[in-house]
């Protein structure tokens, strides 16, 4: 008797396919190059989840640093004050105080400032 590998490969391409859905051209259609892609896509997206902690980080300190600089501080010093000061918020709190609440962000630099 003999035995095809229909369902399982109707499968294992549909789930391919699946995947590549809305990829240009046969990067969207044909099962070689949709594989090809997704195996692209993603080590991409497994190097870019890194990538992306890394440029919010350095966005939040910009933020911070700009709010410093308008309140004669640097970045450096303010973080230094907030330590000794024993205020824990981290970066992304301190951006979003930044920039919606600009009196309680002058009151934590006072505050750091008080502490050096």
């Amino acid at each position: 008797m003999r035995v095809t590998n229909a369902v399982p490969r109707h499968k294992r391409k549909k789930r391919i396919l699946k995947r590549a859905k809305g990829f240009r051209g046969g990067r969207g259609k044909l099962l070689r190059t949709a594989k090809e892609t997704i195996i692209r896509a993603d080590v991409f997206a497994y190097r870019d989840r890194k990538t992306r902690k890394r440029e919010f980080r350095r966005l939040w300190i910009t933020r911070i640093s700009a709010a410093t600089r308008m309140n004669d501080m640097s970045y450096s010093q303010f973080i230094n004050g907030l330590l000794k000061a024993e205020v824990s918020l981290d970066r992304k709190q301190l951006a979003e105080i930044a920039v919606s609440d600009p009196q309680g962000f002058t009151s934590l630099v006072e505050t750091a400032k008080a502490a050096l």
